[in-house]
């Protein structure tokens, strides 16, 4: 037994010493091949000595049985968020402030460090006696969600410090996912014919939340320390000294971190990184300036946002110039008709965009925007693609300018145009393009939530004849053989799909109102109508003046649902629906400790113990309104990691903030 647990331990050193070469310093001295043969033989002697496996073992890294929910993990220190800066003058504003609280003169020298501001995860690690213990997502700052069994599949984590120390720390950093492990991972997913994610900020969120620690282990995903929580009996002079003692210690570390004499060199920096981030492996949206002295960040202190000695910069929306190879037209649930611009595929923001919105005909004269220009092209936030406008050249002037189309690109009925509207609409309920907008619509997540059956299967099922509106989707269990016949489906599959449309036959009225698609009726108005009709039979009867009694119901929505109902076709699939066994729920402010009558609430950031859906469902259960933008009539802003500048808002004008769990026990859903 002695032999074997030493040569246990020389291949956990060696295992892991390798790991640190690849992952970390990216200089491997052996092949996969023998790294493979090392890793199994240490496998097999575990197997069968499990009392010879140690926490640092390499062996922890896949394996773990998936998990049913994650426990809560309280830091030890706050993790808190940072002040932004948008603009050159804002960072000058920001040492200027510095000086003014430590009552110093213009030329009193502060030294930074500045560091690329990863668009990843926050995560904090514990070590004891520097052997990793937990890992923890930030949550609300002060209480994360431990995920420490998907923490131990990436590789660039280290199980156990290459430095020696006693006690405990709290190492912090940033999971996140190189641009080509993001386009591999999306490959994989539209070759099986699922949707592919949207840019790997997310792609990293998702994947280290995963139940199943072998998915996040499939993922290869990536982890940058840039500092610590809890320092336990370790001391530091200096920010740039912490990155230093994390690099020893085996973590990989930014090496576009650099010290900086005086906030000039902060603003030549963050000029300079902003041209190199197109060509970085991974995704940046700015930078984190730092006062580099520990003994004034001391000096300086925290807010209760966040500390006053440092800032994160923002970068502009990232913009790629492309080739405008057509614009086509498609149908919405609705039947309005938008255009949008077909490109040479780019690169923007760390995701190829080939396809952007033009929003509508006058958007694009506006713009004079046409085919066969080479165009700008920015993600909106970081996010929805859109034409920025062209590049003008010679023979901008010689290309037709684009024209709208008189008759539906999907059914061919002709195309009409509201009093006092710019959209064009299809009035063909039965445009194959509109029924399938109106299926997804249903089943999305905001409305009946049905898991499995997204927009490529809906749209298959409709190619083969299985749905042909939107209440066929509870008919669908009668064609369980013929499913389970279709590739990429199966036993297991179709019975998911089945289960999770029957468990949507009771969902809470409001959700009901909201995946009828009614124009103008969206998640709010659809609470408002729940809350006051309390039935669907009574909606269904409404006149319009009672309509214009109800809460967020204004006299174009009023209309809208008046002729809704009046519809035949309309008042055929309610009837369906009922009959097929759909029972709506009336909601209910039983379990609401709070009111929130007649008060706005306005979410921003990432929320990470509730879906955004969750919690707007929690302030109209209480009453209150679930708004988009801050303003003087905003009574409360709820605030989650990365919320920017609607935060920044709320703080000009006075408006109270609390953080998600905050939120939470004061609503009593704690």
């Amino acid at each position: 037994m002695g032999d074997l647990a030493e040569r246990a331990r020389f291949l956990r050193e060696q295992l892991n010493h390798h790991n640190y070469l690849y992952y970390v310093l990216d200089r491997p001295e052996i092949s996969d091949a023998e790294w493979d043969a090392m890793f199994a033989e240490l496998r097999r002697i575990e197997d069968e000595h499990p009392e010879l496996r140690t926490p640092d073992s390499p062996t922890l890294r896949v394996g773990a049985p998936p998990s049913t929910k994650f426990a809560s993990h309280r830091h030890r220190v706050p993790m808190l968020s940072l002040d932004n800066a948008f603009d050159e003058e804002e960072l000058r504003a920001f040492q200027a402030r510095l000086l003014r609280f430590l009552g110093k003169g213009p030329d009193f020298p502060i030294e930074y460090f500045g560091e690329l501001k990863y668009d990843g995860l926050s995560i904090s690690i514990t070590y004891r006696d520097g052997v990793l213990e937990k890992v923890a997502t930030r949550g609300d700052g002060e209480t994360g969600e431990e995920v420490t069994a998907n923490g131990r599949t990436i590789r660039s984590i280290p199980l156990k410090l290459r430095k020696d120390i006693a006690g405990t720390i709290e190492v912090r950093g940033e999971i996140l996912m190189e641009k080509r492990e993001f386009e591999r991972v999306n490959a994989d997913l539209i070759a099986k014919g699922e949707q592919p994610y949207a840019n790997p900020r997310n792609t990293a969120s998702g994947s280290i939340r995963q139940l199943d620690p072998n998915i996040t282990a499939s993922r290869r995903l990536s982890f940058f320390a840039w500092g610590f929580g809890d320092t336990g009996p370790l001391e530091f002079q200096k920010q740039s000294e912490m990155l230093a003692w994390l690099s020893d210690a085996g973590f990989r570390v930014g090496e576009h971190s650099i010290r900086l004499q005086g906030i000039e060199e902060a603003v030549k920096f963050a000029r300079e990184t902003e041209a190199l981030r197109p060509n970085l492996p991974f995704e940046i949206d700015g930078l984190v300036i730092k006062v580099n002295d520990i003994a004034l960040q001391e000096e300086l202190g925290s807010t209760a946002r966040g500390p006053r000695w440092a800032i994160a910069y923002k970068f502009q929306a990232e913009k790629a110039s492309t080739r405008l190879l057509d614009i086509t037209w498609q149908v919405g649930r609705t039947g309005v008709v938008t255009p949008v611009a077909e490109l040479e595929p780019v690169r923007v923001g760390g995701v190829t965009v080939s396809r952007a919105t033009l929003h509508n005909i006058e958007d694009i004269r506006r713009k004079d925007v046409r085919v066969g220009d080479v165009v700008l092209v920015q993600r909106a936030g970081d996010v929805i693609p859109e034409v920025v406008g062209p590049i003008m050249d010679e023979g901008h002037g010689q290309r037709p300018e684009p024209e709208p189309p008189t008759h539906c690109p999907t059914c061919s009925t002709a195309l009409r145009r509201s009093t006092g509207e710019v959209a064009l609409r299809c009035v063909n309920r039965k445009c194959p393009a509109q029924v399938a907008e109106r299926i997804v619509h249903f089943v999305s997540r905001s409305a009946l939530d049905v898991e499995g059956l997204g927009e490529k299967l809906v749209l298959r099922l409709l190619e083969l004849g299985f749905l042909s509106d939107t209440s066929d989707i509870y008919r669908l269990h009668v064609r369980r053989e013929e499913l389970i016949q279709l590739e990429r489906m199966g036993e297991q599959s179709v019975s998911n799909l089945l289960n999770a449309i029957e468990a949507s036959k009771t969902p809470p009225l409001n959700r009901l109102i909201y995946a009828l698609g009614i124009r103008h009726v969206g998640e709010t108005a659809a609470f408002s109508l729940a809350s006051k009709f309390g039935s669907l039979e009574k909606l269904l009867n409404a006149t319009y003046e009672e309509l214009l009694e109800v809460p967020d119901i204004g006299p174009n929505t009023a209309g809208e649902i008046v002729a809704f109902f009046q519809d035949e076709d309309n008042r055929r699939l309610i009837a369906d629906l009922l009959n097929l066994g759909v029972r709506p729920a009336t909601p209910t402010q039983s379990e609401v400790t709070v009111s929130l009558s007649g008060k706005t609430i306005v979410l921003t950031g990432k929320l990470e113990r509730m879906t955004r859906e969750e919690a707007e469902e929690i302030v109209r259960l209480a009453g209150g309104r679930a708004a988009s933008s801050v303003s003087n009539r905003t009574d409360l802003v709820v605030a989650g990691p990365g919320a920017g500048s609607k935060l920044d808002k709320a703080k000009e004008l006075g408006v109270p903030v609390m953080s998600e769990q905050e939120f939470l026990e004061m609503m009593g859903r704690a």
